[in-house]
């Protein structure tokens, strides 16, 4: 069988693993559901007060979509790394020609396909519960591929480092809380202080926030933002240059990380 042809196989077999799962795919999608209807809906925004979620609805539609890039990959690729060696199957692919970057490639070919339809569900719940404007741009497509592909080599290293499915969920929810909220998504720099903001170019999530934001996210008109703080900036193209490096890196690193065998 080819290279393409392994893909392939694993990828359906990936797909139809997760759909089985009815509890996995629930949460997948009602999780970002529930941060929208929470944040967007209930708490609302007040673009003239001050605090938390100050700024326009449309500001916080990258961090929406950050949530479900970040805890999806993590959680699924890092407890599918579990069960594999909980059942000995690295063992079993070893035997076969399916080489670890394959295997981890399918996995994040089903994430991204799971995230890219979920990620339509958040837009489309936010522009109907919220009055959040959004400019779609082409760079949204390779933002959510290339995040997807970062996140699930960082899952492969959580599933190898953890020592039960239940370590790797600890692990990603104590990875990913902190991402959230310190990668420019809800928390905007002016409410950090001076010493913290040049740390969050040290989290991959910021260039996907910053990026999106950038692309998409047009304040009452205005032109998208090409200044602002980092080591980027708020260029979309230079964020998306800077995310693909970081998931390639994280995809080879991630990859190595699998085990041949348990």
């Amino acid at each position: 069988m080819s290279r393409l042809g392994r893909i392939a196989a694993e990828t359906t077999a990936a797909w139809y693993a997760f759909t089985r799962r009815r509890t996995a795919v629930f949460f997948t999608f009602f999780f970002p559901v529930i941060i929208i209807l929470i944040f967007g809906a209930l708490v609302g925004t007040e673009p003239t007060g001050g605090g938390l979620f100050a700024e326009p609805a449309g500001y916080y539609i990258a961090g929406y979509l950050a949530v479900v890039v970040l805890f999806t990959p993590l959680s699924r690729v890092g407890s599918e790394v579990a069960r594999h060696r909980d059942g000995n199957r690295f063992e079993k692919l070893a035997t076969t020609p399916l080489t670890r970057a394959e295997w981890l490639l399918a996995q994040t070919l089903v994430n991204v396909a799971v995230i890219g339809l979920a990620s339509v569900l958040i837009l489309a719940l936010v522009l109907v519960v919220t009055d959040a404007t959004f400019a779609f741009s082409a760079l949204v497509v390779p933002y959510l591929a290339f995040a997807v592909a970062l996140f699930c080599g960082f899952g492969a290293i959580l599933g190898r480092v953890a020592d039960s499915q239940d370590g790797v969920v600890a692990a990603s929810n104590g990875v990913a809380l902190p991402l959230l909220f310190l990668s420019e998504t809800f928390v905007t720099v002016e409410m950090l202080p001076s010493w913290f903001v040049p740390l969050m170019d040290l989290s991959p999530l910021t260039y996907f926030a910053r990026g999106i934001r950038a692309a998409t996210y047009r304040p009452a008109g205005e032109l998208p933002p090409v200044g602002g703080t980092g080591l980027v900036g708020a260029d979309p193209y230079l964020n998306l240059l800077v995310l693909a490096l970081l998931s390639v890196g994280f995809f080879a690193v991630g990859a190595y990380a699998l085990p041949r065998t348990d």
